[in-house]
């Protein structure tokens, strides 16, 4: 499958391999964000390419993420994005382009206590084996990016998996931001 950075607080937040849960509803409410995940913040992608993170909040418990290679500072991808807390976690939507579908992501994150916001995918094979035990309801969903997944069962049955603790291995780091320093 492809690499192409899939869209979880912006475009090039995940660079994830192609292989994408999506779902046909975004998070079903949005609260505030947790205290500290508003800022800015960097990484280094897969390719050992340096990669910005601004977060921002642009309404009421709405958000924007703006991210960008720090090489190219001038090509930024703004996505608006929700937050809600559901169980012991938190999770982030983002409504995913045409060209990955165009429905909506939906991934983990906590603010570790290193200054760190740390983003978790949904491993799509395990999200597959839970469609084929009828745990959750979905169907292939292909785009010109890879295979992946879209979930179409309600929201309250998709919490209810995720928030057992016997498949807490459905979610994976997918990417890990330090707080940006003043000086850069």
């Amino acid at each position: 499958m492809k690499a192409w950075p899939a869209v979880v607080l912006a475009a090039s937040l995940l660079l994830l391999s192609g292989c994408l849960v999506s779902f046909k509803a975004p998070l079903p409410n949005s609260e505030a964000a947790p205290e500290g995940l508003l800022g800015q913040w960097t990484s280094t992608n897969a390719w050992g390419e340096p990669l910005n993170l601004e977060l921002t909040q642009v309404g009421k418990h709405r958000y924007q993420a703006i991210s960008y290679f720090r090489a190219q500072p001038h090509e930024r991808e703004a996505i608006p994005l929700t937050v809600s807390r559901h169980g012991s976690r938190w999770y982030l939507s983002a409504k995913v382009p045409a060209r990955y579908g165009g429905h909506f992501l939906i991934a983990g994150f906590e603010l570790t206590d290193k200054q760190e916001l740390v983003v978790y995918n949904l491993d799509l094979e395990q999200i597959n084996q839970a469609i084929d035990q009828k745990i959750l309801s979905g169907q292939p969903n292909q785009s010109e990016e890879g295979d992946g997944v879209l979930v179409d069962s309600d929201m309250n049955k998709v919490f209810n998996y995720l928030d057992d603790p016997a498949n807490s291995d459905v979610f994976s780091e997918a990417v890990r931001y330090q707080r940006l320093a003043k000086s850069q």
